[in-house]
Order: structure tokens, then C-alpha cells, then sequence
């Protein structure tokens, strides 16, 4: 009979423990879940608050069932509705049927910066301006993200940095041309004054009209000077003096009319420029015979009116000399006399040298 109890004891022992063991309930939930004591079940995790950081390089981070998605900051999700059962794990607490979510990242449109366009692959790519508007007058240049213009030789880019407008180089420098500037479109030209020619791009020079045609009469000869040409007598003796050479004239002492003149009158001619700088050396005068116990001396006997001073440099010559600035075209004709005495031989006698001095127009 004991036997018989501690038997029956036993069997309902068993089925006991077996009816424990059906109710057992597990709280480890699966991975992305934690145990709702409350609720008495598994509830999703959210990473998006738990976990510090938990999306890097300026993502957002979007918690979705069992666990969590990094997107561009510029996504839009859309949930869509879906109800589910997750699958039972083994060893672990189930997930309740619940309405979870199906997570479709949408993104707007995507917007790019200035200079730059969406391509095929949703990527922005530089925008090549210069061959897709030609936004520059002249020249474009593509940059990444932009283009730069640039204009030609002569012109220069306006506020707008894009169109271009003329540069008056006339305006920069009165030294851009030797005499006159002349501005065009892009560029800018010199000109010279009749009686010049241009040397270069800007300097002007003189045109010797005697060598480049026939300026004067066949009894004359011509005289080139700056920025012109006159034409003089060949022969520019006047009674009662002879021409001896092309140049000098003497008055022959057999000749009664020839007393108290001078003894030879010699024709030269020189150029001047405008404006020339002051004081300046312009012309030496020379004995050309010398004689014993000869002395001589140096004067301007007419056609100066201050601008000129003769200064005696040895006993057989002088220095004439500029000391006012001169501006042409004028002419002037200076007499040089020389005169000479010989204190043993009782001898006295002058010789003239008429200097013909033109000055030019311009002083160059």
C-alpha cells in the first residue's frame, strides 16, 4: 500500500512539472528587441536614441522594427503599412504580431550647386558655360563650378565680368605716341606730322624730302631740315662779290666797291629742333688760314635778338652758342664775322660766315 502511494505521488509529480514546464515564459528577446516587463513581451529597440552617434558624416538616422537605416540628411521615408509576424527563434521570446513597417528611402530631387547639373547617375557634374551658353564676349574659360572671361588684346572686362569694353591706351600716356594717338577699337595707331614718317609702332622720324624727289629748281639747291625742305640760290653771291666755291664769296680787293666790305662772306645752313634744351653748343666757327703774328677775334654782327652768345674758344675759333629755347618753324640768319689783324704787316681784313639756322616745327 506505501508502494502504491509513493507511486501515485510520483505520476502527479510528473504531470505537474510537465503543466510548469508548458508555461514557462522566455524573456531574451532576438537582436534589435528588449523585454517589455509591462507589456510582457518584446519591443523594438530604438537605436536612433540609444546609441550615441549612431549614423556618421551628417547622416540621419531612421529607427525601423528590430533595427535602424542612415540616410542622407536630404531623404524622405515613406512607411508603408505591412502587418507581420516575425519569425520564432528558438530559445528566445517571440515577437508578437504587430503592424511593422516596410522602410522605401525616397529621395526629393536632387538640388545642386551653382554650376553644376544632375547627370544619368544622379551625380552633379560641372557645367561647361562656355560651350553651353557662350556667356563671354570674347574669351571663356571653364572653371569647376564656374567659367572665367577674359577679352582680347586691347580691351578690358567691364563690372559685370563678363562683357568686355574698349581700352583707350591715348588716355593712359601722353607718351604712348612720339606726336599724335590714335585710339580704334582694340587697338591704337600713331600718326606723324607732314615731313615725318613712322619709325616702329610710335616714334616718328624726318623725311628727307631732297633725297625722295626733286624739290628744287635745278639753280637751286635743297636744304633738308626737320619736318621740311627749302631750296636756296646755287649760287648766292651778290655783286660786287664772285663765287669761289659753292658755298663762299669774295669781294676782289682790284675792286674799288669791295673797300670797307668784307673780304669773303661763306653760306652755311643747320637745323634746329623745337624747344631744344638751353644752354647748348650749336655751331663752331673757324679760321682756315693762320698766319704769323695774326690775331683774331669773334663777333655776331646782326640777326640775333638774345638768343644766341658767341664765345671765343681759341684765337682761331669761336663757339655760338644757345642760351633762349627756340620754337619753329622759324628761320634765322645769323652773321659770324671774323676779324683779323696783323699788327707787323699794318694788315687788317674780316671775313663773314652767314649761318642760316631753321628750326623745326616739333622737337623731334
Amino acid at each position: 500500500m506505501l508502494q502504491w502511494c509513493l507511486l501515485v505521488a510520483f505520476i502527479f509529480h510528473t504531470i505537474r512539472s510537465q503543466e510548469i514546464d508548458e508555461t514557462i515564459t522566455y524573456t531574451q528577446c532576438t537582436d534589435g528587441y528588449q523585454w517589455d516587463p509591462e507589456r510582457q513581451q518584446c519591443r523594438d529597440i530604438d537605436e536612433c536614441e540609444t546609441i550615441p552617434d549612431a549614423c556618421k558624416g551628417e547622416m540621419k538616422c531612421i529607427n525601423h522594427y528590430g533595427g535602424y537605416l542612415c540616410l542622407p540628411k536630404t531623404a524622405v521615408v515613406f512607411l508603408n503599412n505591412v502587418t507581420t509576424a516575425p519569425p520564432a527563434v528558438p530559445g528566445r521570446a517571440p515577437v508578437p504580431t504587430q503592424q511593422s513597417y516596410a522602410i522605401f528611402p525616397h529621395f526629393q530631387p536632387r538640388r545642386c550647386p551653382y554650376g553644376f547639373a544632375l547627370n544619368e547617375q544622379n551625380q552633379c557634374k560641372d557645367i561647361n558655360e562656355c560651350e553651353t551658353s557662350a556667356p563671354c564676349d570674347h574669351q571663356c574659360f571653364n572653371i569647376v563650378g564656374s567659367f572665367i572671361c577674359q577679352c582680347d588684346q586691347g580691351y578690358e572686362l567691364n563690372p559685370d565680368k563678363v562683357t568686355c569694353r574698349d581700352v583707350d591706351e591715348c588716355a593712359y600716356s601722353s607718351y604712348m605716341c612720339q606726336y599724335q594717338c590714335i585710339n580704334e577699337p582694340g587697338r591704337y595707331s600713331c600718326l606723324c606730322p607732314e615731313g615725318y614718317k613712322l619709325l616702329g609702332s610710335r616714334m616718328c622720324q624726318d623725311i628727307n624730302e631732297c633725297e625722295t624727289e626733286n624739290a628744287c629748281l635745278e639753280q637751286e639747291k635743297c636744304w633738308n631740315y626737320h619736318g621740311g625742305y627749302r631750296c636756296y640760290p646755287r649760287n648766292p653771291c651778290h655783286e660786287p662779290y664772285n663765287q669761289m666755291s659753292e658755298n663762299r664769296c669774295v669781294c676782289p680787293a682790284a675792286n674799288a666797291a669791295c673797300r670797307d666790305q668784307p673780304y669773303s662772306y661763306v653760306y652755311k645752313y643747320m637745323n634746329v629742333r623745337s624747344d631744344r634744351s638751353v644752354p647748348s653748343d650749336i655751331f663752331q666757327i673757324q679760321a682756315t688760314s693762320v698766319y704769323p703774328n695774326t690775331f683774331n677775334t669773334f663777333q655776331i654782327i646782326s640777326g640775333n635778338e638774345g638768343e644766341f652768345y658767341l664765345r671765343q674758344t681759341s684765337n682761331v675759333s669761336a663757339m655760338l652758342v644757345l642760351v633762349k629755347p627756340l620754337t619753329g618753324p622759324k628761320e634765322y640768319i645769323v652773321d659770324l664775322e671774323m676779324l683779323t689783324v696783323n699788327a707787323v704787316m699794318n694788315y687788317r681784313t674780316s671775313s663773314v660766315l652767314r649761318l642760316t639756322i631753321v628750326v623745326g616745327p616739333y622737337s623731334f
